[in-house]
């Protein structure tokens, strides 16, 4: 799971580098990204949230207790009322933004803001049926299936669309929308080849007084605000920012896209695949292996997790660098993208660890704690938002994320506690303050060694630029590994083990 979804991510921060390159972090791209966060929240509510986290439990019930011909038609009347639902939102939308813009005169960046929205609010639909698709076959044991198509859409539309599209870039920056719009369309079918061979088959399945489907809302709703804080509080955040400053949206989004890299492949990944085990196990009632797995997967989160805040944290800035700095962003753009990534680092853990502990408790069938923390988690990181953005800008929208996160899966903790009475974690805490220790000694060792190759390499070429990223972060890499196995760290250690064993299989 967490190799598909770097290959994704990986993907995915090819296509934030093209972008940088084309338009640089002004108030163009803060119109892009704010017109493109909105259609996008509903693939991160549904596609990594709610409608999955809400569907895959009631599935997965469906294929134990009653076969697979009534998951099957589970699945149509969900997809019914879900593209039926979709449609009816996507036309309100279209129709309001329409409305808005021939009745009122707006200023230019929100002017050109919701005439990208109207391009790329339809892209909602075809991506929540998408990720219900994805849902699907996480739950039948698929879990490597890339995002190629979709992504290269996205960028295609960059390299031979744009040049096309007039003369400005606030001309140009329409071929991004239609590229987003295409690339929806693009994920949705290429899931389908797939789901056939499992042998689903659509058909329309009223959803209306449908119990399945009733039963999914009920757990939907809540779990809309539950598993998706995060989420909202970016889409908040930056409509908060684009008010101050379009630029301040840019660049807190490329800083967020760096950050998802290393929370997609240890946090996204590690709940989509714990969602449909940890369900199994609620359903069957082996409560003692749900608290055992969701332990061992916490364990794996963490270690990994916190080296990554360590290394971003030290190597913000020279990661930007290397990434991003050419085109229209330069080196003032930079700076500012790293003030920002280095203020969400190191709530990284914070992030990940909300995903796991929300999708254990919709395993558990309870959408609503989630939810009730996640209410309070909002209203507070909007608070310190709206306080911190004007002193520190980027930064400020950091640092309100990152204490935000921590509030959020220190409450969930609490709460689960409750609910299942013990949850068994006795060595992660044991082990949590000496992986705290080695994260910080690597971290600074990072910071040392690209300090010195700087004073001593500079960054005027692009292997210069690569060496001052790579050869502290694997210098600090290895001295984490080191520490955490001197520390004795379960996950470390069976890690450790699990390569050993792949290399002599190699052999």
């Amino acid at each position: 799971m967490a190799a598909a979804t770097l290959t994704s991510r990986l993907l995915g921060m090819v296509r934030e580098i093209v972008y940088a390159r084309f338009m640089g972090d002004g108030w163009v791209a803060g119109a892009f990204q704010l017109a493109f966060t909105i259609p996008n929240l509903f693939r991160r509510l549904l596609g990594e949230g709610a409608l999955t986290a809400a569907f895959i439990p009631v599935f997965k019930e469906k294929e134990k207790t009653q076969g697979e011909a009534e998951m099957w038609r589970a699945a149509n009347a969900v997809i019914s009322g879900l593209v039926t639902a979709a449609a009816v939102l996507v036309a309100l939308v279209l129709f309001g933004v329409s409305v808005a813009l021939a009745s009122h005169h707006f200023e230019l960046k929100t002017e050109l803001m919701l005439r990208l929205l109207r391009v790329m609010f339809p892209y909602m639909l075809m991506v929540c049926l998408a990720a219900l698709f994805m849902g699907m076959l996480n739950a039948r044991g698929h879990f490597f299936i890339p995002a190629m198509g979709a992504t290269m859409v996205m960028i295609a539309a960059v390299l031979w669309l744009a040049p096309h599209m007039g003369h400005g870039l606030e001309e140009k920056v329409f071929a991004l929308a239609i590229g987003v719009l295409a690339a929806g369309v693009a994920q949705a079918a290429f899931q389908l080849p797939w789901l056939r061979r499992e042998g689903f088959r659509y058909r329309w399945v009223s959803p209306w007084r449908d119990a399945t489907v009733g039963r999914v809302v009920r757990l939907m709703v809540p779990g809309t605000i539950g598993v998706a804080a995060f989420q909202i509080n970016v889409l908040l955040t930056q409509s908060i920012a684009f008010w101050v400053s379009p630029q301040i949206v840019a660049s807190f989004n490329y800083a967020v896209r760096l950050m998802e890299l290393p929370q997609g492949v240890f946090g996204i990944s590690l709940a989509t695949y714990l969602l449909p085990t940890l369900s199994g196990l609620a359903a069957e009632k082996r409560h003692s292996d749900f608290r055992a797995t969701l332990h061992h997967g916490l364990n794996l989160l963490v270690l990994l997790n916190l080296i990554a805040a360590a290394l971003l944290v030290a190597l913000g800035e020279p990661i930007v660098r290397l990434l991003f700095e050419r085109g229209q962003f330069t080196a003032e753009s930079t700076t500012n993208v790293s003030r920002a990534l280095i203020c969400l680092a190191p709530g990284l853990a914070a992030f990940s660890a909300v995903n796991v502990l929300a999708r254990a408790f919709y395993a558990l069938g309870d959408t609503k704690t989630p939810m009730q923390i996640s209410l309070g988690c909002l209203a507070l990181n909007v608070a310190l938002a709206a306080a911190l953005i004007h002193p520190y800008r980027q930064a400020g929208l950091g640092l309100a994320n990152t204490i935000t996160s921590l509030c959020n899966v220190t409450l969930l903790f609490v709460a689960l506690k409750r609910k299942m009475g013990r949850l068994e974690m006795d060595s992660l805490w044991a082990k949590l303050p000496l992986l705290l220790v080695a994260s910080v000694l690597a971290g600074g060792a990072a910071w040392w060694g690209t300090y010195q190759w700087e004073n001593l390499m500079g960054h005027a070429t692009f292997i210069l630029k690569a060496g001052a990223v790579f050869a502290p972060a694997i210098t600090a890499g290895m001295l984490y590994w080191l520490l955490a196995l001197l520390f004795q760290v379960p996950a470390a250690r069976e890690l450790s083990d699990l390569l050993t064993r792949r290399r002599t299989a190699l052999r």
